[in-house]
């Protein structure tokens, strides 16, 4: 008996009962919390399939009005909606909450709401529901920045530069803004001819040197002598694309001569031979093939401010709304257009 009680002091054994003890925490505790994530993965899941197909506006009603959910849960679900593409059960959700939150909560939801219309091209309505909320706050930059967004899209830039005016009173910065604007409206009257056009667009590059891509493609497809007497060597790579495609035809020599960059872009295009190599990777490859190889240029490009990458040229972002963000990757392709005409002749 007493061998026993030794054997219980011994250090050893406390040892063996600490880590036993530890154990069974450890393994109850596992096995609990796995049991709770299943339960409320079932909950998660009970509560989505509510949703796999919008209730009706009577059912969403009682809904939001019950409670059982917060403000902020709707909010989240309307914005997972929105990021999805699903504008139409984003806009009802929104329209709910309106209609049970507090006059004190409504800013937000009205904001979101407006935005929502913007995205899904129902400008007018979003239009009259950023004039709301600027009747009620009138120190809301966020939302004159979408009322001008959305004056822009309906082509109302009238409308449009008069919004500027309370931005600018707010100490926003509103030069590129104006510029842009007033670009944007020379472009789309029809009461100008493309020679005023051209020398009212060239006023506005030249006071700031902005919207070079915008401008200069306008002028080069109407009038290339023009373009190129005004057109800055150091900003050549901005308009590659529309140099590329230019009609041989159209080529300035005496200004390409000139500058190192349109030596070695048409050399690689091979309607001169004026650059043996160039420090442009692509540019030096069409160089060297000395159109030996069926290759040409593909164009993409790159919003500076989001990242966001798009097939074609844009002067306003579609995804964050910068002005003049574009940035222009370049790689070489198959020339199908030299292929297809290679083709063609071979049939004749």
């Amino acid at each position: 008996m007493g061998s026993f009680f030794i054997e219980f002091r011994d250090p050893l054994f406390s040892i063996i009962i600490f880590f036993s003890i530890v154990f069974a925490i450890t393994f109850i505790s596992y096995w609990w919390g796995r049991y709770r994530r299943k339960e409320d993965s079932k909950d998660i899941d009970k509560f989505v399939e509510q949703f796999r197909t919008l209730p009706s506006k009577n059912e969403l009603q009682v809904l939001i009005s019950s409670g059982a959910l917060s403000q902020k849960s709707w909010l989240l679900l309307a914005n997972a909606y929105y990021k999805n593409g699903d504008y139409e059960k984003a806009i009802e959700i929104y329209n709910e909450i309106l209609q049970v939150s507090k006059e004190t909560d409504t800013k937000k939801t009205m904001f979101l709401l407006g935005k929502t219309y913007f995205r899904a091209g129902f400008l007018e309505r979003s239009k009259q529901i950023f004039l709301e909320i600027l009747k009620k706050y009138p120190r809301t930059p966020e939302a004159l920045h979408y009322l001008l967004l959305v004056h822009e899209q309906m082509k109302d830039y009238k409308s449009a530069l008069e919004v500027l005016e309370p931005l600018d009173e707010l100490g926003e910065d509103i030069s590129l803004d104006r510029e842009y604007l007033q670009a944007l409206s020379i472009l789309n009257d029809n009461k100008l001819s493309d020679e005023i056009k051209c020398e009212k667009l060239l006023v506005i590059y030249r006071e700031n040197h902005n919207l070079i891509y915008m401008i200069f493609e306008y002028l080069f497809r109407v009038d290339q002598k023009l373009a190129w007497e005004n057109l800055d060597h150091s900003k050549s790579e901005v308009l590659v694309q529309v140099l590329w495609n230019l009609n041989p035809k159209e080529l300035n020599l005496d200004i390409i001569s000139q500058s190192g960059y349109l030596r070695e872009l048409y050399s690689a295009r091979g309607d001169l031979n004026l650059a043996k190599s160039s420090s442009t990777f692509e540019l030096d490859v069409l160089i060297k093939l000395d159109k030996k190889a069926n290759a040409t240029l593909s164009f993409e490009y790159v919003c500076s401010s989001c990242k966001g990458t798009y097939p074609f040229a844009f002067n306003r972002c579609s995804a964050c709304h910068a002005i003049d963000s574009a940035t222009i990757d370049i790689a070489l392709t198959k020339d199908y257009i030299r292929e297809f005409g290679e083709e063609s002749n071979s049939f004749q």
